[in-house]
Order: C-alpha cells, then structure tokens, then sequence
C-alpha cells in the first residue's frame, strides 16, 4: 500500500480533515482545511497521515492530553475558524433539513471551564487513572492538567482519585460526575463497587478532608456537608445528585439570554423539557410560567427552590413524559410562547403539535443540530417562520455545538 498526499478542503462534522479523491472521501483525523498531507489509505480512512504542508489556522494545543484525549480534539484550530466551523456545522444540518437559513456567528460560552464534568475511573496494572477515553479507544487517559475543566475541579482530580479508589470495582470502570457550585463540589459515583457500604466511614472522611459540597454513590446520597446550590439569576438551586446542568455557567448564561430575547414581551411562557428550571426561573421574573419535565429528581429540585419566596411571577409545573404525552393543541392555548430543550434525540412529537397550534413564538434550544433541523423543519411547515439561530459553543475544543432558534407566527 503506497502514500497518497491528500489535500484537505473541509472539516467533517466529527472535526476530521475531508480529502476528496477519485475513490471517494478521505477522513484524516487532526488535519485542517488547506493542508497537505501524506498517509496510505485504508476504507477511507488516513493510517498514520504526516502533514507536509501546514495550515495557517494551526495553532500549538494548549494541553498535553490533546494528542490522546477523545474529548477536546481540537485544540490544534485557531479560535475564529473554529467558530466558524461550528456555524457551518448548524448551516449544513439545516440545509440537510431543507432549511435554507442565515445563522448567525457562533457565541464562545468557555470562560471558566466546564463546572460540570463525567469522568471515568479504571485500573491500569496497579494504577488507578480518573479521565476519559482516548480517541477511538477504550483506553483511559488521566484528566491531570484538563484545561477544559474549572479551576476548582481540576485542582480536586487527585483527591477525586483518592476518593475513587475507595470504592472502584476491581473490573470493569466506574463513573464520577462532578459539579462546581457555589458551596464546594457536588460528587456522584456511579457503577461502585456492590459492597461500597463497607466504605462509607473512609468516604465520609475524604468528603470531608476534600472539603466536598455532597457526595453520593450508586444513587445514594452518604453525606451532604452543605446543599450544593447553583445561583440561577439570583435564585438558589440545588440540583439532582448527577442530574443533568449545563456545562459552564457562560454557557447557561449565554443560552438564557437568547431564550429571554427571543421570548420577549410574552406574558405566558411553557418551558418544555425544563430540568431543574434553568430557563423557567429566569422567565418567571417577568411572565407566568408552566414548566414540564419528565425526570422526577429534577422537578423535585425545581419545586425545593420555588419555595422560597423569589418575587417572581406565577409558576407552575407537571411531571410528563413529553415524548410519549406531548401537550395537545388545548393545552398549548394559553400560552403566548413556548420554549423546549430536549434530550438529543428531539422534540418530534411535541414539535407536531405546536405546528398546528396558535402560539405566537417558539424558542428552539437543542445540542443536536441534526434533530433540531428536522423538528424546526415541521415548524416551518406549519406556518412558522425561522427569524434567527444562534450556535454556542460551551464544549471547547470539541464537535459539540448549542443552538437557539427563534421562531414566529406570523
């Protein structure tokens, strides 16, 4: 099998070098746009490629692990390509929907690192490594020195080591989801070893020692230090032990302003898909608000901080499957706006039924441009029009990308 040289004109929606060739499209992890390289080929792919001529956009990684590490790939592409990149990769998904629509520059939501991260803990030999994987690999790489993560996660990863070792099966890996809040870290531990319970005095030591918000293991909470509470616009929440957050506060931030624009004057809001009420609390400072969510740990975590008095206007909400019980055209009614965040996999159902119902706006928020072009694809067809979509990137140096549609009846 010989070298080819292979020019790249284009970065895949997994952050790969495209080459095309007569044979079809060359894949080439790590290269740019514009660069030339040489590799053999294989099922169109590029085995061992060496760059021979280098793109302007190539900048120096900023972290050791990135020639290893399959969560920030890449940290080689200079900031404003990178952005752009990601605008491309909402504009490609939604021409894939037969939408053909101007989006907007992608907003960078990364200043202070993910406050939220899920780490995977293994044995290799005698050593314990806390990390990810590596690039198509199952193998482990140590998260030690993560530029992506906060400062305060990042200077607890060898102690979370510690605490981990406590409690790691001696097959298989183990999971720890870590939080920064306001009150210290908030620890959860899943897939620990069946007789964890045996630990629990050196667990609660090291929560302690590490100066930890809370700590759980396999669903259990073992010692809550003090609540670990986000400040969500001034108001206090205090999530799901492992529950889902948005990743970095800028991130949160970024998203909730561009719900709060595209919503407007709107004076009855549902907030679909609304987790521990990222979007509905900010909303209710100036509408009525109903908030629908299928996790029961989240709605609990929303009711908890709504008892307290806010100033905030009226809020209710329902524990629902919205996959499976969309809100039906008499439901949607009073509303004069609707915002949905679902999962990855979309809001088909919920999107169906909005098509054919009256509400004047519609906020889209979605971490899968893909599904996102084919529920806003339904919306369009029933009457509504596209007025902007905004990218944001919370995932540095990864192929991950938020957006936010706003859509109108007119």
């Amino acid at each position: 099998m010989k070298e080819q040289e292979l020019t790249i004109s284009e970065l895949g929606h997994r952050g790969d070098g495209i080459a095309q060739t007569e044979t079809g499209p060359v894949y080439v992890a790590g290269a740019l746009p514009g660069e030339k390289v040489l590799a053999k080929v294989q099922n169109g792919r590029a085995i061992n490629p060496r760059i021979v001529q280098t793109s302007p956009d190539r900048i120096a990684p900023v972290c050791t692990h990135s020639e290893t590490s399959g969560s920030c790939s890449m940290q080689h592409y200079a900031q404003g390509p990178y952005l752009e990149w990601k605008r491309e990769l909402v504009e490609r998904a939604l021409k894939g929907g037969g939408i053909d629509a101007t989006v907007s520059g992608t907003l960078a939501a990364t200043a202070g690192g993910r406050r939220r991260a899920v780490l995977t803990a293994g044995r290799a030999g005698r050593n314990i490594i806390l990390g990810y994987h590596g690039k198509a690999s199952h193998k482990l790489v140590d998260a030690a020195g993560c530029q992506a993560l906060s400062p305060a996660i990042e200077k607890a990863l060898p102690g979370l080591k510690s605490l981990a070792a406590e409690v790691l099966p001696k097959k298989g890996e183990m999971r720890v989801t870590v939080l920064a809040t306001t009150a210290g870290l908030d620890v959860a531990i899943d897939k620990a070893d069946k007789n964890y319970d045996r630990k629990i005095p050196a667990l609660s030591q090291k929560t302690v020692e590490l100066d930890l918000a809370r700590l759980a293991v396999n669903g259990e909470v073992l010692l809550e230090v003090r609540p670990p509470v986000l400040d969500m616009d001034g108001i206090g929440v205090v999530p799901a032990s492992g529950g889902f957050t948005q990743a970095t506060l800028a991130g949160e931030e970024a998203l909730s302003q561009l719900v709060l624009d595209g919503v407007g004057k709107a004076k009855t809001v549902a907030d679909l898909f609304s987790g521990i009420g990222t979007f509905a609390l900010r909303l209710a400072r100036t509408a009525n608000v109903h908030a629908v969510e299928g996790d029961a740990a989240a709605v609990a975590a929303f009711d908890k901080a709504l008892r307290k008095p806010q100033g905030l206007k009226k809020v209710t909400f329902e524990r629902r499957d919205l996959f499976r019980r969309p809100l039906v055209l008499e439901e949607l009614e009073p509303f004069d706006a609707v915002v949905f965040d679902p999962p990855r996999a979309g809001a088909q159902a919920q999107a169906e039924l909005l098509a054919g119902s009256k509400v004047k706006t519609i906020v889209a928020v979605s971490c899968n441009p893909a599904t996102l072009a084919r529920d806003l694809r339904i919306l369009i067809d029933g009457g509504y029009v596209l007025q902007n979509i905004t990218p944001v990137d919370q995932f540095q140096y990864s192929p991950h990308i938020e957006v936010v549609a706003v859509l109108k009846r007119e």
